[in-house]
């Protein structure tokens, strides 16, 4: 099972960029592609109480989710770069 959870749309460029950003980090994710309209996005309203796309869902992140695609790529830095981890 994937540790965080995208919520985005194919179509949209924030998603995109979170996406590359996963990928570079090779973070294991599960997508959930929202419906286009966002009338229709209740499950991801019902989670994080907004209704635009991209979403992170992380149980570890003290919120439970990180919106906004320059707030959840800092995150993932923070977070999940394990490549800048050094050994003495």
């Amino acid at each position: 099972m994937a540790a965080l959870t995208l919520y985005d749309r194919p179509d949209c460029r924030y998603s995109k960029r979170v996406r590359r950003v996963l990928d570079v980090l090779e973070v294991d994710y599960e997508e959930i592609i929202v419906p286009e309209a966002r009338s229709d996005r209740n499950e991801l309203d019902s989670l994080t109480g907004q209704r635009g796309v991209p979403v992170v869902v992380d149980e570890d992140h003290p919120d439970g989710w990180v919106a906004d695609s320059s707030a959840i790529a800092e995150y993932l830095k923070a977070n999940y770069d394990h490549r800048a981890v050094t050994t003495e």
